[in-house]
C-alpha cells in the first residue's frame, strides 16, 4: 500500500449477511487516492478520464476492467473538473475475505479458486481486461439491479453473478498468456484512448506523455502491434470514422472532418480520397444510390 493512500475498510461498506457491494458512480475529485482491505473490480461504463493506480497513469474508457487486489492503491478521475457532457462512471464490485471464501465453495476448478486467494492476498498485481464483446457489461448492469431492488432470492443471484464475473473476467485475463501483460494491456488502453480522442489534436508526444514511454517505443509499438505507424493508425482511425458518419448521419462534410479531427476541409478530402480512393461527398453519394458499401 501506498503511504500516501487512505486505507478503505471492508466494515464501513459490507453488511453481515452479504459481503459484496455493486455500485454506479459518477467519478469527481473528491474521492481520495486510497487502497481497500477488500477486492474490487472496477468497470468503465461511460465516458472517459484516468486511473491513477499505485504509480502508473492510464487513460479509461468505456469497456475497461481492473482487478484491483487487497491493497492495492488508486483512483478515478474523470478528464477535467467540468465533465457534466461526458462524466466518467464507474461500476464499483467489491467483495471481502468472507464472500471468496463462500465463491471458491461454489467455484469448481482450482486455477480460479487459486486465483481469487491470490488476489485476496495480493499475491498478484492488479490487471485489466477489454469487455469486447459486452459480456462484462452484462453482468455489472445484473448485479447492480439486484444489488439495488432485492427481494426473495437475491443473496442467490448475487452469488451466482458474482461466480460469472470472477470466472468471465479470469477467461479474459488467460486468454493471452504468453504476451508480456502490462505492456500489452496499457497500449490497448492506449488505443481506446486514442479512439476516444481522435477529434482533439492527439500527438504522439501526447500520448508518451500521458503511457510514460518514450516517443521512440511508443512508434515502435504501434509498428509492432498495428503494422502501421502513429501517424497512418491515426489517419485509418479517422477516416473509418467519417466513414460511419457520412453513411448514417446528414452532417455536412466539413463538420465530420471536424468531429474526426481534421480542421482543414482540403486535407481531410486528400487524406480520405487516398485511403479510401473516392472523395467524402462521392462516397456517400454511392452508398446512398447502392444502400450499401
Amino acid at each position: 500500500m501506498n503511504p500516501s493512500a487512505q486505507l478503505f475498510k471492508a466494515e464501513f461498506f459490507f453488511d453481515n449477511t452479504i459481503h459484496l457491494l455493486v455500485n454506479r458512480y459518477t467519478e469527481d475529485f473528491t474521492v481520495p487516492f486510497h487502497a481497500h482491505d477488500f477486492i474490487e473490480y472496477c468497470y468503465v461504463a461511460e465516458g472517459k478520464g484516468f486511473h491513477h493506480i499505485e504509480q502508473e497513469t492510464i487513460p479509461v474508457s468505456k469497456g475497461m476492467l481492473f482487478a484491483i487486489p487487497v491493497g492495492v492503491s488508486h483512483v478515478f478521475r474523470p478528464t477535467s473538473p467540468d465533465a457534466k457532457g461526458n462524466p466518467l462512471i464507474v461500476y464499483n464490485c467489491l467483495f471481502d475475505s468472507h464472500m471468496v471464501d463462500q465463491l471458491t465453495v461454489m467455484l469448481m476448478e482450482q486455477p480460479i479458486q487459486e486465483h481469487l486467494t491470490d488476489l485476496k492476498n495480493r499475491r498478484i498485481p492488479y490487471f485489466s481486461v477489454s469487455d469486447h464483446d459486452g459480456s462484462i457489461e452484462s453482468l455489472m448492469q445484473m448485479l447492480y439491479r439486484e444489488m439495488t431492488v432485492q427481494g426473495i432470492g437475491s443473496a442467490t443471484m448475487l452469488h451466482t453473478l458474482l461466480s460469472q464475473l470472477v470466472v468471465t473476467v479470469f477467461r479474459k485475463n488467460l486468454s493471452n498468456p504468453d504476451k508480456p501483460r502490462s505492456e500489452v494491456a496499457n497500449f490497448d488502453q492506449m488505443l481506446q484512448f486514442l479512439k476516444q480522442n481522435m477529434h482533439e489534436a492527439v500527438t504522439l508526444t501526447d500520448l508518451a506523455r500521458v503511457s510514460k514511454w518514450s516517443d521512440r517505443h511508443l512508434q515502435r509499438l504501434f509498428q509492432r502491434q498495428t503494422g502501421q505507424s502513429f501517424g497512418s493508425y491515426l489517419q485509418n482511425l479517422r477516416v473509418q470514422k467519417s466513414c460511419e458518419l457520412l453513411r448514417s448521419s446528414e452532417y455536412k462534410i466539413s463538420s465530420i472532418a471536424e468531429r474526426v479531427g481534421y480542421r482543414d476541409i482540403d486535407s481531410f478530402n486528400a487524406v480520405f480520397k487516398k485511403i479510401v480512393g473516392q472523395p467524402p461527398r462521392q462516397y456517400r453519394k454511392l452508398y446512398r444510390l447502392n444502400g450499401t458499401l
